[in-house]
């Protein structure tokens, strides 16, 4: 199954209001899901295992009032950064298995890691109980604006008459865009140096900066930025031009790659062993919020596709992308020391 199997069914964009450190809701029920009693007056903790003001930090902080709202409970979303988000994960894969602590994180970042990290503590397949993918939004492959280039046609050429000289930004070593930066380069034939952060905002802060010239990031965090004027966007890793920025071509197009799509793919987890009813409430209830109209319009501006669809899509999906980036580092050779 390709990232295509999760059929769009609506198109949602992350709102880009003030994010604070954490958030916690106590709220009363609505709507809720049969077995939401068991949440009922319980806190739960979603787990963002990156720095605060990315991906999926934006997209637990969208969902954690709603979720207190749907299951009667306080929800708080708790960062965990370092190790590219594998403290996080592993942090959530070793809690009790009682859907009180949950992970919320970029899927490709999580089916990656076994094949960039040889001493993992934990496995995505084995160690996690599948919730749902939650939304979908492709890279935005971005550059500062005094990069002399308008498009990937031309950055290709730039980094081919420079080997080396161009810096790309990624948000962690092994992350899910350092390997989209690592399948393009390898399938164009480019050589640019890679520059580590701790996280995606710290990324496009030093590319809007000129420290780092290039990233391929999320859409989520990286077009509001592209919109403002402060990054040049140069292609989108979607598989066809994304709705919510016609204007800018795919790198499909725009390289010359076809087939290339990339991005993040937002999803929860559970430990393993979470009882299935309670792993079915947890689901039941985010398919539901996701559909509001109250979210569709909150999630309009940034760009983001809901990728509905059930726990077991879900986990054959994380199957899947463990599969297709372990491939990837194979034949890239790439090191990540």
């Amino acid at each position: 199954m390709t990232p295509a199997t999760f059929r769009t069914r609506r198109s949602m964009v992350f709102g880009t209001a003030a994010l604070a450190l954490s958030t916690v809701c106590l709220v009363p029920a609505f709507a809720a899901e049969p077995g939401a009693a068991y949440f009922s007056g319980k806190t739960i903790k979603i787990i963002v295992p990156n720095p605060a003001g990315g991906t999926s930090d934006i997209l637990a902080r969208i969902l954690a009032p709603k979720m207190a709202e749907a299951l009667s409970a306080t929800v708080v979303v708790e960062n965990k950064a370092g190790a590219t988000g594998n403290l996080g994960s592993d942090f959530v894969a070793k809690s009790a298995p009682d859907g009180l602590t949950i992970l919320l994180n970029d899927i490709g970042s999580l089916a990656i890691a076994p094949s960039v990290f040889p001493s993992l503590p934990f496995d995505p397949v084995k160690d996690f109980a599948p919730v749902g993918l939650v939304a979908y939004s492709p890279h935005i492959l971005a550059a500062n604006p005094a990069l002399p280039v308008k498009d990937a046609k031309e950055l290709i050429a730039l980094a081919k008459s420079k080997p080396n000289s161009i810096n790309f930004a990624i948000s962690g070593t092994g992350g899910a865009n350092h390997l989209a930066g690592i399948d393009f380069a390898m399938r164009t034939g480019i050589v640019w140096t890679y520059i580590p952060y701790k996280g995606g905002s710290q990324a496009i802060n030093d590319v809007m900066a000129g420290q780092a010239d290039v990233l391929f990031n999320g859409m989520v965090a990286t077009y509001p930025m592209v919109k403002g004027g402060k990054l040049k966007a140069l292609a989108i890793s979607s598989a066809k031009r994304f709705p919510a920025a016609p204007e800018i071509p795919t790198v499909a197009e725009s390289a010359g790659l076809p087939g290339f799509e990339t991005g993040s793919f937002q999803g929860i987890v559970a430990p393993a062993n979470t009882p299935a009813p309670v792993v079915a409430t947890l689901h039941g209830t985010i398919e539901k919020i996701l559909a509001t109209p109250d979210m569709q319009k909150r999630l309009q501006d940034l760009g983001a596709e809901s990728r509905p669809g059930s726990s077991a899509d879900f986990g054959n999906f994380i199957k899947v992308e463990k599969a297709r980036w372990a491939k990837v580092v194979k034949e890239s050779g790439a090191k990540f020391e």
